[in-house]
């Protein structure tokens, strides 16, 4: 028995220690890894809605230029009356062929068309729709007062502004 016990002592206790790392340490930077990736994933969160809300406050800013343009060429908001120069004109409506338009709200779709008068075509004033349906749609209503709303994605409607750049960044605090 004596014997083993030396043969144990001799292949366990030799000169080189064995190398190699522990579970103890293993489990410790595997612990550390995580609380990084945590760490980083709600950084990236909070960035992400952020941009959400910039780039809202932006597609309103944009929709109101288009919607004070269009007032100022035509003679009144987006469904509201036409009546360029204070006098009853004729005009023809189109309504934008751009397939992005489909499913949008009437006010977003005279923006994207174009109003024709006996002395000249005017419009379109948008581009392309301010869409981000992740988080938010940009509405302008067809009151004919040319108010922009911004909805949830749930449907449900932030606080629509008065018309001036300063209000706009109310309407999207909480999108994210």
């Amino acid at each position: 028995m004596a014997s083993r016990l030396d043969g144990l002592r001799k292949r366990h206790g030799g000169e080189e220690p064995e190398s190699g790392f522990t579970l103890i340490e293993l489990l410790i930077v595997v612990v550390i890894l995580g609380i990084l990736a945590a760490i980083v994933v709600f950084a990236v969160q909070n960035l992400s809605g952020q941009s959400a809300q910039s780039a809202c406050q932006s597609d309103v800013r944009t929709v109101e230029s288009a919607a004070e343009l269009y007032r100022a060429q035509v003679g009144g908001y987006p469904g509201g009356t036409v009546n360029p120069g204070g006098t009853p004109a004729a005009y023809t409506k189109s309504i934008s062929t751009n397939p992005q338009s489909a499913g949008l709200d009437q006010g977003i779709q005279d923006l994207m068309g174009t109003v024709t008068f006996p002395n000249g075509t005017f419009g379109p004033w948008l581009k392309e729709a301010p869409l981000n349906s992740n988080h938010y749609e940009i509405v302008l209503s067809n009151d004919g007062k040319g108010t922009v709303m911004v909805y949830k994605p749930d449907g449900s409607v932030q606080l629509p502004t008065t018309g001036t750049p300063a209000d706009s960044a109310a309407d999207c605090s909480t999108v994210s």
